[in-house]
């Protein structure tokens, strides 16, 4: 384990955030950490662009945690996938382990997030796959 998190882990967290798939897939391929935490605290599942399923894959493929929460707002991938409308991804994280009843600091879950902004396709997924 890299302690401070070294320039290719930074630069994981910019590709990922930017949905880079090709330079995400180099530099896990060239050791950066899957975990490593940019400037923010922030690992590159977290920051990563929701809509690029792709991404996300090449990070859980590479050992990322599905399930890491933000300190501050305990929201975790799951929660932004949701929110921002994003199924294949969430689809992604879910079979990569991710939990799908969670809350964040505020008490919502990701079925609660998708019913705010009208993702039905998400709401349905949640609902089926819930008690898995």
């Amino acid at each position: 384990v890299k302690l401070g998190g070294s320039g290719s882990d930074a630069g994981l967290a910019s590709a990922a955030a930017r949905g880079q798939v090709e330079t995400v897939r180099q530099l896990l391929q060239a050791g950066a950490d899957p975990n490593g935490v940019n400037g923010f605290g922030r690992r590159p599942i977290q920051v990563m662009m929701m809509g690029s399923t792709r991404v996300a894959e090449q990070l859980l493929i590479h050992g990322a945690d599905p399930n890491c929460a933000d300190p501050a707002t305990l929201t975790r991938p799951v929660h932004d996938a949701a929110r921002e409308g994003f199924l294949d991804t969430l689809v992604a994280l879910h079979r990569a382990g991710a939990q799908l009843d969670v809350r964040d600091a505020w008490g919502r879950l990701p079925v609660d997030l998708a019913e705010e902004r009208g993702h039905r396709d998400i709401v349905g997924y949640l609902r089926a796959t819930a008690g898995d």
